[in-house]
């Protein structure tokens, strides 16, 4: 057993008279990765914001190495050597990799006044290089990839030195390449004696990589386990607190005729020659490695991005996709896989997210909508999707990753859309969301609508797809059923190891 380096005891903490924490022992320790899980809700979430300092406990105690601490704000935690990486990224976009690293801390680079921008980014360099991460110190953040921004962020918090590390959700932007990566780096500061407190939803990766698991439920402490001692199935019945059975659904459907065919899409360096097409009921599912192409073949198709050539047909019917209004028009929606940043509105209400782009079939005499009118669409839409909420008001972000989710996929249900393009539909949220959100997809495919869907989890791929397309360096490899293969196989074509066909 190691020495003790961080111990919550008692944690108790209410809002508007509502006890959201019932008492919560914690205990971290040191050279240890301590998995945190719980449905959002939990209070998790809470925990770790009083540790930073973001929250004041109502009673108990945080003791660090053996001292009492109670931060007033991550400031003074990151002073004494507690930093936290951010599901949601909490980086400035307009600034390079560098700046981001280093902000707020560039006098380490100063000399006389002036900051040595050679000297701030060769030491990025050495140590993006030290932790085998393969980006330009020079780039701007902006034209990342979510996942390279997620690794950009793990590269800020390792810079400080921490003795303890906070990973909410580090892995649900990543592929299995960087999710390798990812553990590679973990498990050299777990050497060198950090603790890092994993927040997931992925179970199999808590067995994987976490020495300790303890479980949150409303509030409630359920049990720290030694990892060792437990199993995916025992954590969902814990984190649950019931037996979750037929996670993907499967119902009875009738695959129509061809809504979308796709033809020779193609943008220079990016993607080329790519071929597919989606029937009425179907569930076509793009799987492979990140950076491999797969959003950017579908933000070529939703118009987001501008392609070189190519092809597509609604209905069998050709038309012209510039821009995600000439797909909307057209038929398709988009759900992205960053819904926060480029799927929502984060200063609108959840009820604006929903219905914005309705409100033009609800619109009265010269353009204006009766407000009632909304409410009643809205009301229809969030009571069908039993979407979660205190307000119609409520801002999006106040919601829950799964809420979230099910507000974005509402407003392409009210357009009543013949394609739904779906981006990492799940990351971030938790079990029992995931298997609500996956419900929602069976039951738009039953209804008749045609449904893509990119995701780096193989369970989804395989249980949830009608057919599978591998995307590997721009290019469809292998097409094929879930009957007729196994991760296994679709691993191999991602990789490149199977003959490409």
């Amino acid at each position: 057993m190691g020495r003790q380096i961080l111990r919550m005891k008692n944690i108790k903490k209410s809002f508007y008279g509502v006890t959201v924490l019932h008492g919560i022992d914690f205990n971290l320790e040191e050279g240890s990765i301590h998995a945190l899980v719980g449905e959002n809700g939990a209070g998790k979430s809470t925990l770790m914001k009083i540790l930073l300092g973001i929250h004041k406990k109502d009673s108990g105690t945080i003791e660090l190495e053996g001292q009492e601490v109670e931060f007033a704000n991550p400031g003074e935690a990151l002073k004494h050597s507690i930093s936290m990486i951010h599901q949601e990224i909490c980086l400035v976009p307009t600034l390079d990799v560098a700046e981001n690293i280093w902000l707020g801390r560039e006098n380490q680079f100063s000399k006389h006044g002036y900051i040595n921008i050679k000297a701030r980014y060769k030491e990025t360099e050495r140590f993006l290089k030290d932790l085998d991460i393969d980006i330009d110190p020079r780039e701007k953040v902006k034209n990342l990839s979510v996942a390279q921004m997620q690794l950009v962020e793990l590269c800020r918090s390792v810079s400080y030195n921490s003795k303890v590390i906070i990973m909410d959700e580090p892995t649900s932007a990543l592929a299995s390449k960087e999710i390798d990566l990812l553990f590679r780096i973990i498990r050299r500061l777990k050497a060198q004696g950090v603790a890092v407190i994993f927040i997931s939803h992925k179970l199999n990766e808590i067995i994987e990589i976490c020495d300790d698991v303890t479980v949150m439920r409303d509030g409630h402490l359920v049990c720290a386990k030694k990892v060792e001692e437990v199993n995916e199935e025992k954590l969902i019945e814990w984190i649950a607190g019931r037996r979750m059975e037929n996670i993907y659904p499967k119902t009875e459907k009738k695959i129509g005729e061809t809504l979308l065919e796709v033809r020779h899409l193609q943008k220079e360096g990016v993607f080329e020659d790519i071929n597919f097409e989606v029937k009425a009921g179907e569930i076509v599912a793009f799987s492979g490695l990140m950076g491999a192409g797969r959003t950017e073949i579908m933000r070529g198709l939703y118009g987001l991005d501008s392609i070189d050539g190519g092809e597509v047909r609604i209905a069998g019917k050709k038309v012209s996709i510039r821009s995600p209004k000439d797909s909307v028009n057209n038929g398709i929606g988009m759900v992205t896989e960053d819904r926060l940043n480029s799927g929502s509105i984060a200063t609108m209400s959840v009820m604006e997210n929903s219905t914005l782009p309705s409100l033009s079939g609800i619109c009265k005499l010269f353009g204006y909508f009766s407000p009632s009118d909304e409410r009643r669409l809205f009301s229809s839409v969030s009571e069908r999707m039993s979407i979660k909420f205190n307000s119609p008001s409520d801002l999006i972000r106040q919601l829950s990753g799964g809420n979230q989710q099910k507000v974005i996929i509402s407003r392409w249900i009210l357009k009543h859309l013949k394609i739904i393009i779906m981006d990492e539909p799940t990351r971030g949220i938790d079990v029992g969301a995931k298997q609500e959100v996956y419900k929602i997809i069976s039951d738009l495919a039953k209804q008749g609508m045609g449904v893509i869907l990119i995701s780096s989890e193989l369970p989804e791929i395989m249980g949830l797809s009608d057919r599978i397309c591998v995307v590997r360096n721009g290019r469809i490899v292998h097409r094929t059923r879930p009957s007729d293969t196994s991760q296994e196989e679709l691993m191999s074509y991602a990789f490149g190891i199977q003959a490409t066909l």
